[in-house]
């Protein structure tokens, strides 16, 4: 089966004018465009293989975004996306956001809505999906609050713990070995494009001791444990710490207990057992910020939380 079909397809195809001076002076042309039509294109096969495999993703340094506000998310960040594919029916603010990233020099390329859908993750495709490449943001040198995912293995969970974590001003997130890709597509839909604000890191446990122990203002470690541990409304946490999350099924690993410095509880009254990982390390990551806050003079809590 051919790859391409020639139509004329009047504003759905743009290239760079001459003199524009900026992404917002990018022109579009109705020219004659070309449509991939076959799931067999190498394209096509290349976004599916990063979808699929986080060997893929590793190997080539790239992800896949799908969606106008993630993809829109990435391009107003600033990370540099190699490759789009559109379908026809994008709407209008989904075409600025591929105009924007074509000025910015990614290849783009008009796909058949069947044949995007299938390499699509979601159920609903919007006609939009990127290519990013990985960039490793780099380490604040100032740390008094950090986040370390210990095992996480259900993506929901830790996009989830991405999102929080950047919401609440952590300077970074630890993936440690045996936790799900950080950048697997449906880790990035629950995350909601908080990849392209935080930095994330992967580190076994010697490295997380050197980063966050060997150093001048070392930081307390705390585990987050749903069974035992100091109620978290009762602990210090304004000094410079770091919070682990286990997986809900094992919990944390043995290397986590070794390295922590005490265990963390949230008190409940009530009969359930625990709380899902992420919305435990919500509770802990805000009462962080609550503690922080309301050591500031002056300052209105009922602003900020």
């Amino acid at each position: 089966m051919c790859d391409f079909l020639f139509r004329k397809l009047p504003l759905h195809r743009f290239y760079r004018t001459s003199n524009h001076r900026s992404p917002g002076d990018l022109a579009w042309h109705a020219i004659i465009t070309v449509v991939i039509t076959s799931a067999q294109n190498s394209k096509i096969q290349s976004v599916r293989a990063l979808q699929a495999r986080s060997r893929e993703r590793v190997s080539t340094g790239a992800f896949v975004v799908e969606g106008v506000r993630l993809v829109e998310e990435g391009a107003n960040s600033g990370w540099p996306a190699s490759l789009v594919l559109y379908s026809e029916d994008l709407s209008t603010r989904g075409k600025q956001v591929v105009a924007h990233l074509a000025n910015s020099g990614a290849e783009v390329e008009l796909v058949a809505g069947h044949v995007l859908a299938s390499i699509a993750d979601t159920n609903t495709p919007q006609g939009l999906m990127a290519v990013f490449t990985t960039q490793a943001q780099p380490i604040p040198e100032a740390i008094d609050f950090v986040i370390i995912a210990d095992g996480l293995r259900d993506p929901g969970n830790l996009g989830t713990l991405l999102r929080t974590t950047a919401a609440a001003g952590a300077q970074m997130l630890i993936v440690t070995p045996g936790s799900v890709d950080a950048f697997a597509p449906k880790v990035l839909r629950a995350a909601m494009g908080a990849h392209f604000h935080l930095p994330i890191q992967t580190l076994d446990w010697l490295e997380i001791q050197h980063l966050l122990k060997d150093r001048p203002s070392p930081l307390r470690l705390f585990l987050a444990d749903a069974d035992q541990g100091l109620a978290c409304w009762e602990t210090n946490l304004c000094q410079p710490c770091a919070l682990i999350i286990g997986s809900e099924a094992e919990g944390a690993s043995q290397p986590a207990r070794d390295l922590a410095d005490a265990s963390l509880t949230i008190p409940m009254p009530g009969k359930s057992e625990s709380l899902n990982a992420a919305v435990a390390a919500s509770i802990l990551i805000f009462e962080v910020v609550r503690q922080r806050a309301s050591s500031i003079p002056h300052l209105d809590l009922k602003t900020i939380l």
